[in-house]
């Protein structure tokens, strides 16, 4: 089997068989021979299935670690078992860690706080969160003007770290007359409409919001466009991806996404000395996290602590639904135990 593999390599069928070799040669023989970390390569490979010494080749293939936090490190403020001595543990190997969140409803300082009181080592400069990434970029470009946000404090706060002036947050209440919004109403000064989430979305906003948009030189941008939070309850929270959604449709016009799976934020720690090709990507859905990792090239670690259930990975191995994820493990600690058995 592996003199097969080795004589496709670099072939057009390779890449696209790739998946359902690497399939069989891991459920055939994975204990009989040692699997190379290229040979995970959207493998949906079970780690937990390992032999001691793929995993070490596992971990020497990556030099930092790109981890998202709700439904990976946390579920709301309660840390997922095992979570903070995983990522604890790849600092004390030599490993860089970011936590990469497409969640806009805090500064990074706060997101930090928060890890450091379940458990995490963990520090500001090492948080990359739309609210963050959105003002980063708006600065970055020299954007002078005013900022339409329907989002929360957490990318006002850090809108207003970079002099950037905003209106929009809070409630923007319904009244009887509503569609009576008159261009006088609006800010002549917005040049810039955000949109991340926002407890408090009305159908004014919407309206400020594609009004403003109804100029080709008012900038659009989102931080993300998940459908819904990771849940531990049977209650569905939809995410920013509703009301980015909205917005595009009454505007007529498609945001520039900053948060996963686009790749503004490969582009910022390029900046900072990111090798792709030694990075690992985290995550608990296929279609942000590893689409992310997938399109930036970096290797991905599924867990189903999250958004993805066991029932929905046995339907994207069964499927072979893309992205697929070229390791996944039922919990992010489970890495642990394996290093330490």
């Amino acid at each position: 089997m592996c003199g097969v593999l080795t004589k496709l390599i670099g072939s057009r069928f390779f890449y696209n068989k790739l998946p359902s070799l690497l399939k069989v040669t891991a459920s055939v023989s994975y204990r009989s021979i040692n699997i190379s970390t290229t040979m995970f390569k959207s493998a949906v490979f079970d780690l937990k299935h390992a032999e001691k010494e793929q995993v070490k080749e596992f971990l020497n293939s990556f030099d930092t670690v790109l981890s998202d936090c709700d439904g990976v490190l946390w579920i709301d403020n309660n840390a997922i078992p095992g979570s903070a001595d995983t990522m604890n543990y790849f600092r004390k190997i030599g490993k860089r860690v970011f936590f990469v969140t497409n969640n806009s409803t805090k500064i990074r300082s706060d997101f930090a706080l928060k890890a450091q009181q379940l458990g995490f080592i963990a520090d500001e400069n090492e948080i990359l969160s739309t609210s963050y990434l959105v003002a980063h970029y708006l600065k970055s470009i020299g954007f002078k003007k005013k900022v339409y946000l329907i989002g929360s404090n957490g990318i006002g706060d850090e809108l207003n770290a970079v002099g950037i002036k905003h209106v929009g947050v809070g409630p923007d209440h319904v009244k009887p007359d509503f569609k009576s919004l008159k261009p006088t109403d609006l800010d002549s000064e917005v040049g810039a409409v955000v949109v991340g989430f926002d407890e408090h979305v009305s159908y004014p906003k919407f309206m400020k919001a594609a009004s403003y948009l109804a100029s080709e030189d008012c900038l659009f941008v989102a931080t993300n466009t998940d459908e819904r939070f990771p849940k531990s309850s049977s209650i569905v929270v939809p995410g920013s991806g509703t009301l980015v959604r909205a917005v595009e449709t009454c505007s007529e016009r498609k945001a520039l996404v900053l948060g996963k799976p686009h790749e503004y934020i490969r582009k910022y720690l390029e900046s900072c000395g990111l090798n792709p090709a030694r990075t690992l990507m985290i995550g608990d859905r296929c279609n942000t996290d590893i689409e992310f990792g997938v399109r930036c090239g970096f290797q991905t670690l599924l867990v189903l602590t999250g958004v993805t259930s066991t029932r929905d990975l046995e339907k994207i191995r069964k499927e072979q639904i893309a992205p697929l994820p070229d390791v996944v493990l039922p919990k992010l600690g489970d890495l642990l135990e394996i290093v330490k058995s």
